[in-house]
């Protein structure tokens, strides 16, 4: 019977469809997103200033780390859970959510202990310096021991979503999300704890959400139920669902390499240039909040539109599947458009939101958004192409269109051309890696649809 719950994806109107469980699901992450994006706002606006941002800024990618864990583990098991109900398999559930729980745990121990052990070396590889490495470790140490929350929560949600419960993944996201916005100017202005009150209120909100995921799932479940048997990993079932997710964890990977090197290109021309180290760092921490803004709309239409094709396409409706496709593309290029008329016509309204600086981090910032994401559009598209090819169970095409863009186009490219084009080299790369990437994604995507039409055929 649970899995007769689900029948309703493989007939209701698609738009319909698409909307009940987008809409959720894009709310839930740009909640998500404002977890940090909100800390960075109060802290540009306090005294701590630019300075402050910056040692956000080197923290992030590290937190970055730590969500591909359990974004790898959640998605996956969303990809899983939807081709198992197409599919009618009810005993892989629970096994394959349980296995998940305990596998993202054990991960977020062993990523405490790595990066409490080594903190100091990672915060400078990542483009601390003498100013601001106090301000960045005492901001991460406090995240730190709230890891295994934050993780959880991110793993949990994709598995409520694929549970047929997307409102309640977003209610779990938002509420976390609201707490850390009003305890913010609270920890930050009333107690003056400057940048540990900013962590505080983070850890708040992300303790609050990993209870209501967990409450969720210990009693709501509606296509599965977790017994004590569910957690222990069952490995078969775990690694199928695992290698769903692994284009999730090369994206949120990828992030943080290309952040790595962005920050070490960008510190060492920053100094050789008028901007110096720490604006250059500083900006490019705002356009990667922002820039994850764009793209967890995208992802939001793509993942809320998992279960649909993951169903249908365990269910071999191919029909079904090409039109929820031909409605998150157009949804995908409408975001796309809209962020790039806004980055280049007004970028100075979006950077004000984060403080004000002298002339020289203005200019900087200028130029950054309307050169580093003039071909955001592109960038969207790959994105959702590698969590389509995950979500019909192609997760080596997924891999595939993730690697691309960011590890074999854009890094490459920001090493290279900063030589001949100074820091304004790093800017370049971007767009440069978005064009080749965009034509591999289409290619994969031309090709998977061929396939699966010669497959309609034959059945």
């Amino acid at each position: 019977m649970a899995l007769e719950h689900n029948a309703y994806l493989g007939r209701d109107d698609l738009g319909k469809l698409l909307r009940s469980f987008s809409l959720p699901c894009i709310l839930s992450l740009l909640v998500s997103a404002l977890y940090n994006i909100v800390d960075q706002i109060f802290i540009g606006n306090s005294e701590l200033g630019y300075l402050g941002n910056a040692a956000t800024g080197v923290v992030f990618p590290l937190l970055m780390v730590a969500m591909a864990f359990g974004w790898c583990v959640g998605d996956g098991c969303a990809a899983y859970l939807s081709l198992c109900q197409g599919k009618g398999d009810a005993q892989s559930s629970h096994r394959c959510v349980g296995s998940g729980v305990t596998m993202t745990f054990a991960a977020s121990v062993f990523l405490m202990i790595v990066c409490g052990i080594w903190q100091e070396p990672l915060l400078r590889l990542f483009g601390a310096s003498d100013t601001t490495i106090g301000m960045a470790m005492e901001y991460f140490t406090i995240l730190l021991g709230a890891f295994p929350f934050y993780m959880l929560t991110n793993s949990t949600n994709g598995s409520i979503r694929a549970d047929g419960s997307p409102k309640y993944a977003m209610l779990s996201t938002v509420s976390g999300a609201v707490t850390n916005i009003v305890l913010d100017p609270i920890f930050i202005f009333g107690l003056h704890w400057g940048i540990k009150g900013a962590a505080w209120a983070t850890v708040a909100g992300q303790v609050l959400s990993f209870v209501l995921n967990a409450a969720y799932l210990l009693r709501k479940t509606k296509s599965f139920q977790l017994e004590k048997a569910s957690f222990k990993p069952h490995w078969r079932v775990f690694f199928a669902s695992v290698q769903l997710g692994i284009s999730t964890f090369v994206t949120q990977i990828s992030i943080v390499v290309v952040s790595l090197v962005c920050n070490l290109m960008l510190s060492h021309y920053g100094t050789l240039s008028v901007y110096g180290p720490d604006i250059p760092i500083s900006v490019i921490s705002i356009e990667t909040k922002v820039y994850t803004i764009v793209i967890n709309i995208v992802v939001g239409v793509v993942l809320g539109g998992q279960p649909i094709l993951g169903y249908n396409y365990g269910a071999e409706k191919y029909d079904r599947v090409r039109k929820t496709y031909q409605l998150i593309l157009a949804t995908t290029l409408a975001v796309g458009l809209a962020a790039t008329l806004v980055f280049e016509l007004c970028p100075q309204l979006v950077v004000g939101i984060f403080g004000q600086g002298d002339p020289l981090y203005w200019e900087f910032a200028i130029q950054t958004f309307r050169v580093f994401l003039s071909l955001i559009t592109f960038t969207c598209f790959i994105k959702m192409t590698s969590i389509f090819f995950q979500a019909v169970g192609e997760p080596g095409k997924a891999t595939a269109a993730s690697l691309i863009r960011d590890l074999a186009c854009f890094v490459p490219l920001a090493l290279l051309l900063p030589h001949k084009f100074g820091i304004q080299g790093v800017l370049y790369a971007g767009p440069a890696a978005d064009a080749i990437a965009m034509l591999v994604a289409v290619v994969l995507t031309v090709r998977f649809f061929q396939q699966m039409n010669r497959q309609a055929k034959k059945d």
